[in-house]
């Protein structure tokens, strides 16, 4: 058994020390530029050529890379840190390089209904329990959801109320209750989305609004007015009153009992359209198109013609000065004589 003597533990240890003060210590000839909020470090220094080398390119990237990692880590080793609960955090200063965002920065939620409301009554959120004693059973139970505390709907007798109706059905009236708030619920949820997103609120129907417009209000009535036993065929139209736009037609179908010989001709006039290779021709419309036709054609033939005079020429030819004679104008000699000859004659 060999014998080791307490110099050669410590020199080995000294040893160690020095070889791990080497793989964190870097040497560079200029100090590199650090931006600790963004983790960024620039070098300065020029790249070896010896180190970057067709041969031992890939080699030598991977060592300046190495070198400059250890020392932006030992820049974030200088800062003030702190133990949160097994990892160690160190808080990063503020970014002094101004990086380009690929998108614009998000813009901040608009608030609720609600959260208005209790920022202006000075309401502070608090977080409820999960669990709540139930009375009934006599042991904690959840507050929402599956098998919660006093939940109404596993009741199995309902005490019916002095003022309502003693046939009404309290259990069908509790769920309907439920529905209504329900989507009363689901209404302000997507109409909080709408506000947030500056868009239109998704759903069917009529929902209700502020301030509605007239067509809106037009809409409604109509709705109501159609609602009724008999679709709002007795019900009085008010003065002035025009039916909503966009509302659809009722589609229109033929009685299946009726006149026979109508919907055999109909049937045979559909047969022949299909066996017939031409097709047929309306000769009131073809002729009317004709006609069209033609008239704008010779309106066009009329715009192109310049208009003439009484001896022939275009009207609105050159006219002469003050006291000269004009073609046709007042006071002139007009070109409407007669002519013998190539001369003409006065009158």
């Amino acid at each position: 058994m060999a014998v080791v003597s307490v110099e050669d533990v410590l020199a080995q240890a000294e040893k160690d020390e020095v070889e791990k003060l080497k793989n964190i210590t870097v040497q560079k000839e200029l100090d590199l530029q650090f931006d600790l909020g963004n983790m960024l470090a620039i070098d300065p220094n020029p790249p070896r050529t010896g180190t970057l080398s067709q041969q031992n390119r890939e080699g030598g990237l991977r060592a300046l890379a190495r070198d400059n990692t250890q020392l932006l880590i030992n820049q974030l080793w200088n800062l003030p840190s702190e133990r949160v609960q097994e990892a160690v955090v160190v808080k990063l200063p503020e970014p002094s390089t101004r990086l380009p965002r690929e998108k614009p920065v998000p813009k901040p939620r608009a608030p609720t209904r609600w959260e208005e409301f209790a920022k202006l009554k000075g309401i502070q959120k608090k977080k409820k329990t999960n669990l709540v004693w139930d009375e009934v059973h006599k042991k904690w139970m959840r507050r929402w959801g599956y098998q919660r505390a006093k939940d109404n709907t596993k009741e199995w007798l309902i005490e019916v109320p002095q003022t309502a109706d003693p046939n009404e059905d309290q259990f069908q009236k509790r769920m309907n209750a439920k529905k209504e708030r329900v989507a009363k619920n689901e209404l302000n949820r997507l109409r909080n989305i709408a506000r947030s997103t500056k868009g239109k609120v998704p759903g069917v129907g009529l929902t209700p609004a502020e301030q509605p417009s007239k067509m809106e209000l037009a809409k409604s009535m109509h709705v109501a007015k159609r609602s009724t036993a008999s679709a709002g065929r007795f019900q009085d139209k008010l003065p002035k009153e025009k039916e909503p736009r966009n509302m659809g037609k009722k589609r229109k179908f033929q009685p299946l009992i009726g006149d026979f010989s109508a919907e055999k001709n109909k049937q045979l006039d559909i047969l022949k359209i299909m066996d017939s290779k031409k097709p047929a021709l309306n000769v009131t419309r073809a002729v009317n198109r004709q006609m069209r036709e033609e008239d704008a054609e010779a309106a066009a033939k009329r715009r192109k013609t310049p208009k003439r005079g009484r001896g022939g020429k275009p009207q609105g030819g050159n006219k002469k000065g003050k006291g000269g004679k004009s073609h046709g104008g007042k006071g002139g000699k007009s070109h409407g004589g007669k002519f013998s000859g190539g001369k003409r004659k006065s009158k």
